[in-house]
């Protein structure tokens, strides 16, 4: 479908977070597909960091998004803290507090598009509500809450802030959330404080957006636009995935060294080991990883790198290196490889050579990984990922997470569940839940498990599937 339609224009306002910045590129791309300009409006220095690590696209599709490079005033950059009790990365907090000045600049631009187009269109991360609230001010324009997670967790926590009595109707029995981890840990005060500041700007947009499949969490949507019956105007749209699900790798000299290696490697026999651009690993827990890979006797490509800072190309030679076991590379090197720097994820996990994914469970993780039909081993770290790690382990059940160790439970074993965040993950544990994995039966049928979803995920977005119909009635509704 490609509708030219000059008459609508979409801004695109994304959290400057590696994550939050992703998802609304990969959604930029989809939208330019139909023939509707798009303007990305951000700072410069991530505007920059989300084309460098934009993965599954041809860069020259960059050409057809308008960036606009706005500049944030001076901010504090504490250095990323790997050993704090609660995980969260709070060296965020000054970046995102200077972020709410991109509100004059993105409110320019708005007026400047006001004038050119029938309708301006705003869809900006729900944490950048504060930013965009002078859509108010232009009769023309209007927006749609982005959700850069599940709509399983979104609507969790949704569902838990309503006291019991005033809930307006009943779960059914299959609606999964008992046993599903608390918020305790997830966030700093600091963090929650400014998503509730963000939140409480609401009430002027038409719609909302989210990054799943309803073949992922569709019921959840549901019930999501049931808890929005007193706002009928409201449109839910499920548009995901947003990256692409067929994915062309690069050939000769571009391609990534993991890739070649991959290349070579028996179908489904490697684990992938990643654990995002906002998590840090104590040497402590390096260690004990290290030895649980070189113990498993399992292939794998192992992701080692500092959390991201405030500014990725400044800071990056002031963050100390994360030191592995003396040796290591050279007693592993027959099968494995330890990535230190940004890591080609989305074409690592289409490799045929992957047969799983470690990983904390960010969103742009999971989806990466159910989409290209890859099960997960869930270790969640902070923020949204407790809950995605449920939704994956307990709710589609394509991965592992809060099973007991063997002997006291016929499941598969632990890797980390959100009650023992505090503790070091020990290399048994990590050396057992791989072989589980890669080379049990139980394993075998979370692989088939996730296979199968990964085919129904990609069909979805296919012509005719309900990704791709639910893509082609939002586009219908905005270019009304």
């Amino acid at each position: 479908m490609n509708n030219q339609n000059p008459q609508v224009v979409v801004v695109m306002v994304p959290l400057p977070i590696q994550g939050h910045l992703n998802q609304l590129l990969h959604l930029s791309h989809l939208i330019t597909s139909y023939g509707i300009p798009v303007h990305y409006a951000g700072s410069s220095i991530h505007n920059h960091q989300a084309k460098l690590r934009l993965n599954g696209w041809d860069t020259q599709n960059l050409t057809k998004i308008n960036f606009h490079d706005f500049e944030l005033p001076p901010y504090d950059s504490p250095p990323p803290n790997a050993d704090l009790l609660v995980p969260f990365p709070q060296h965020f907090q000054p970046l995102l507090e200077a972020s709410m000045h991109l509100r004059q600049p993105v409110s320019n631009l708005l007026q400047q598009l006001s004038v050119k187009y029938n309708r301006v269109v705003v869809i900006h991360d729900i944490l950048m509500a504060y930013v965009v609230q002078d859509i108010k001010l232009i009769s023309n324009g209007e927006t749609y809450n982005f959700i850069p997670t599940s709509a399983f967790t979104f609507f969790a926590d949704a569902w838990s802030s309503i006291p019991e009595k005033d809930r307006p109707f009943q779960l059914d029995s299959n609606d999964i959330l008992e046993g599903i981890p608390a918020i305790d840990g997830c966030h700093t005060q600091a963090m929650t404080e400014f998503a509730l500041n963000q939140v409480k700007l609401l009430g002027f947009e038409s719609g909302w957006i989210y990054n799943t499949s309803r073949v992922i969490d569709g019921r959840y949507v549901q019930l999501l636009e049931r808890l929005s019956l007193t706002t009928p105007h409201i449109k839910y749209f499920a548009l995901g995935p947003f990256h692409p699900v067929v994915i062309k790798s690069e050939s000769g000299e571009n391609k990534h060294h993991c890739l070649k290696w991959l290349d070579v490697q028996e179908k489904g026999s490697v684990i992938y080991v990643s654990f995002g651009s906002t998590t840090s690993l104590t040497d402590d827990q390096i260690e004990e990883l290290a030895n649980g890979l070189e113990r498993c006797g399992e292939k794998f490509i192992w992701v080692l790198r500092k959390e991201d800072s405030n500014n990725v190309f400044v800071d990056a030679d002031k963050k100390k290196k994360p030191q592995l076991p003396e040796g290591y590379d050279e007693r592993v090197k027959d099968r494995g490889i330890v990535v230190k720097d940004w890591a080609p994820q989305l074409e690592i996990l289409a490799h045929p050579s992957v047969g799983g994914f470690m990983s904390h469970c960010g969103w742009n993780s999971c989806m990466e990984s159910i989409s290209m039909g890859v099960p997960i081993l869930a270790w969640p770290m902070h923020s949204d990922q407790p809950k995605n790690a449920f939704l994956v382990s307990n709710v589609i059940r394509t991965g592992v997470m809060s099973l007991d160790p063997p002997g006291t439970s016929p499941g598969p074993p632990l890797v980390r569940d959100w009650e023992h965040r505090g503790e070091i993950v020990k290399s048994s544990t990590i050396e057992n839940v791989v072989k589980i994995l890669m080379a049990s039966q139980e394993g075998k049928k979370i692989k088939n498990r996730a296979a199968k979803l990964g085919d129904d995920v990609r069909r979805s977005v296919a012509e005719g599937g309900v990704s791709g119909l639910e893509r082609d009635a939002f586009i219908a509704h905005i270019s009304r």
